[in-house]
């Protein structure tokens, strides 16, 4: 966003299992693969907050992700976005995090890209979990990336919960293109697959010309297996 955090520790446990990042990458893999067999829905709200904590901004865009009669996968939107931000401009950067960082999936392609840190266990939503922190081994010029912990449910490597930021930070002379935390959760899919349900943040961007608080909220709903009339609904997520 243009203006006009670090690792969580969890409970002491031994050494992490051997490959714990590869075999998470694999079950995100075999997620992400079935994902792309769904239709859902995605709602993104973005609000610009004033000082008293007031909205002052908003943008917000509806739109279904689906297939076409020929079984070919694109986004209908179905509300014309609007905008009444001040501050705040989304940028092609804000754009892309909504997509592939905010609903971050650790496929093996990435696995070179990242180093990791364990960090023991813990029960996150009913879920006993490795607590992973991971972050970008290098940034280059134009990629987008993520560094933030992974919560890993210990039965099958599957991520239930992430929470984290898109990186790098853009700060040049002339541009800030900053962008805030946010916390991703997932839920279960046909019994065992987890995908992202919402996406929720509030942060404050601190830019040179002084600091805004945002507020971010992205829901992934109605899930769909493409040719079928069944569709999975979920309870609001926990925050």
């Amino acid at each position: 966003m243009l203006a006009a955090g670090g690792p969580q520790a969890g409970t002491a446990a031994d050494a992490p299992p051997p490959q714990l990042l590869k075999k998470i990458a694999l079950r995100e893999e075999r997620t992400a693969r079935l994902r792309d067999n769904y239709t859902y829905r995605q709602s993104v709200t973005i609000e610009e907050l004033n000082g008293l904590g007031a909205v002052v901004g908003s943008y917000h865009e509806l739109r279904d992700i689906t297939f076409s009669p020929k079984g070919e996968r694109y986004e209908e939107v179905l509300e014309d976005p609007r905008s009444t931000l001040h501050r705040l401009v989304l940028t092609a950067e804000d754009f892309a995090d909504i997509r592939n960082i905010q609903p971050f999936l650790l496929t093996p392609e990435q696995l070179f890209s990242y180093e990791y840190k364990f960090q023991g266990e813990e029960v996150m939503q009913g879920e006993r979990c490795f607590i992973v922190f991971i972050r970008p081994r290098q940034l280059l010029s134009g990629q987008r990336l993520f560094e933030g912990t992974l919560w890993v449910r210990t039965k099958d490597f599957s991520v239930i919960r992430s929470e984290g930021q898109a990186v790098p930070q853009i700060m040049t002379m002339k541009q800030e293109n900053l962008f805030p935390h946010f916390t991703t959760v997932r839920r279960a899919v046909d019994g065992e697959w987890f995908f992202p349900v919402e996406t929720f943040g509030d942060d404050t961007l601190f830019f040179r010309t002084g600091p805004q608080r945002v507020r971010i909220r992205i829901r992934y709903t109605d899930y769909k297996r493409f040719g079928t009339d069944s569709t999975v609904k979920f309870p609001d997520a926990d925050k």
